[in-house]
């Protein structure tokens, strides 16, 4: 059995992963909030927790693992997407999951075994913070005492008014824990108003109530919607049980979402632990500068796609940084993978994906090495071992470029031979005048080191990429 190590952000330490119950290894992704396009950003814990999954089942075996990705489609942006499109709110998840679910598979995601709609769950949700209220963990207030709360009546209870259910995080004493923080120092690090109604400055919402045109369930605390952090607490118990082995995210939902999580979770379940590994991916920047729209440095998975930028190229760039460090999408980064997927896959021909090289599975084994894993294909590679190379590719999902998508690159790649030939073309004829033929000469050596076929005649040059052609050796040229 392959050794897995994970860094657990719980513990700060790299440690041996040992599964609850390896005939059945789960595993919790938080997920999107569907009501637009998903950024750059968004995509990157997507590839990420997908390599990861693609791993567990190369070593557990497909039908021995649980993965569950999660939609919000319950929150204030998608109710504020749809009164500015005038749609409905259902009409609008429908569309913007779809979009997602399309966009991540042209990355070559595989889809988890479970994606639940916190919408579908609300039940769950009411019976989590009932049973915290019960526990003791969590008190509800009247958030309105300027107006008389409105009465409901719900099947077989007492009237009851419309209310605000919080989680009291100083009945948890490890709240704070997971994230590192304690809770002085989040109270001085909050720049938010502290709602009046708090027993504590970190306490959270369970549930709150609804506007009229807002959409709502009845509970005990009137008709309301559910607080976010609720959401993946009851669905990953629904899915994976009260524990399980692994639960993911990018590192902006360390706090407070996922010490949330685990604060009511294990509070409502009576268990020292929620997840026993977590992972967390760093952020992604562009061309060294944090994402942003007024940077004009913000795009979509869905923009890069109708540029012509293949899925595979934007995966093959994520999988060159390790998930816990900062990913930077650069051009040029983007231009090296289109020339080295390119080579690669000329280099398929009729051959067969081989078994996954077992360099490759230990590379990712430790800790998600992506990048040694490309070290490893490149090897690969230049040892001629195209079976083992496939093979490879295939394991980290980079199988999914198609003959469009090969076309794709080679125009592009056409298109800067093109560009190098005239430039070529203009040195000889210079050089014919003075007799000096050295820069000639120097950039002829440089194109055939780049694995470029250099055709001179009376009618012209012309440059031809040949098999160990590597686009990224032309920069400078």
């Amino acid at each position: 059995m392959v050794e897995i190590k994970f860094h657990n952000t719980a513990t700060r330490s790299k440690e041996v992963f040992t599964p609850i119950d390896p005939d059945n290894v789960r595993m919790y992704v938080c997920g999107p909030t569907v009501y637009d396009r998903a950024h750059l950003g968004n995509a990157r814990p997507v590839v990420v927790f997908d390599v990861l999954y693609r791993l567990l089942r190369e070593v557990y075996g497909p039908n021995h693992v649980t993965y569950v990705r999660n939609f919000t489609d319950v929150d204030d942006k998608i109710i504020e997407r749809a009164n500015r499109d005038g749609k409905e709110i259902d009409q609008i998840t429908s569309e913007t999951t779809q979009w997602y679910l399309d966009d991540m598979a042209a990355l070559g995601a595989l889809e988890p075994t479970a994606m639940p709609r916190a919408t579908q769950h609300i039940g769950d949700m009411v019976t989590m913070i009932e049973r915290l209220e019960e526990l003791k963990f969590a008190y509800s207030v009247r958030t309105d005492s300027n107006n008389p709360p409105r009465e409901y009546v719900i099947a077989d209870r007492e009237a009851i008014f419309e209310e605000t259910a919080l989680f009291e995080v100083e009945t948890y004493d490890d709240y704070g824990r997971l994230s590192g923080r304690s809770v002085e120092d989040m109270i001085a690090g909050a720049r938010v108003e502290v709602a009046p109604y708090k027993r504590h400055p970190m306490d959270f919402v369970l549930w709150k109530p609804a506007k009229d045109d807002e959409p709502g369930w009845d509970s005990p605390w009137g008709r309301g919607r559910p607080g976010w952090h609720i959401e993946c607490s009851a669905m990953s118990k629904s899915l994976l049980g009260e524990s399980f082995d692994i639960h993911g995210g990018g590192l902006d939902l360390l706090f407070p979402h996922h010490e949330n999580e685990r604060a009511q979770s294990c509070c409502a379940n009576g268990t020292k632990t929620m997840a026993n590994y977590w992972l967390h991916n760093e952020m992604l920047q562009v061309e060294g500068k944090k994402m942003s729209k007024s940077l004009g440095n913000f795009f979509t998975v869905h923009d890069l796609l109708e540029q012509g930028v293949p899925g595979e190229v934007i995966r093959f760039v994520f999988l060159g940084t390790h998930y816990r460090k900062p990913m930077d999408w650069t051009e040029k980064k983007r231009e090296e993978a289109e020339a080295t997927l390119g080579k690669w896959h000329r280099m398929r021909g009729s051959n067969k994906p081989g078994a996954v090289p077992k360099a490759i599975v230990d590379a990712v084994a430790n800790d998600l090495n992506t990048p040694e894993a490309i070290s490893v294909l490149h090897k690969l590679a230049n040892i001629g071992d195209i079976e083992g190379l496939l093979g490879g590719l295939d394991f980290l999902g980079l199988k999914t470029i198609d003959t469009e998508m090969l076309d794709l690159i080679r125009e592009g790649e056409q298109e800067r031979l093109s560009e190098l030939e005239a430039k070529l073309t203009q040195l000889r004829i210079g050089a014919m005048d003075t007799k000096d033929f050295s820069q000639v000469d120097a950039m002829k050596s440089a194109l055939i080191a780049a694995g470029v076929e250099v055709r001179m005649s009376k009618a012209g040059i012309e440059l031809v990429p040949g098999a160990g052609f590597d686009r990224a050796k032309l920069e400078g040229l």
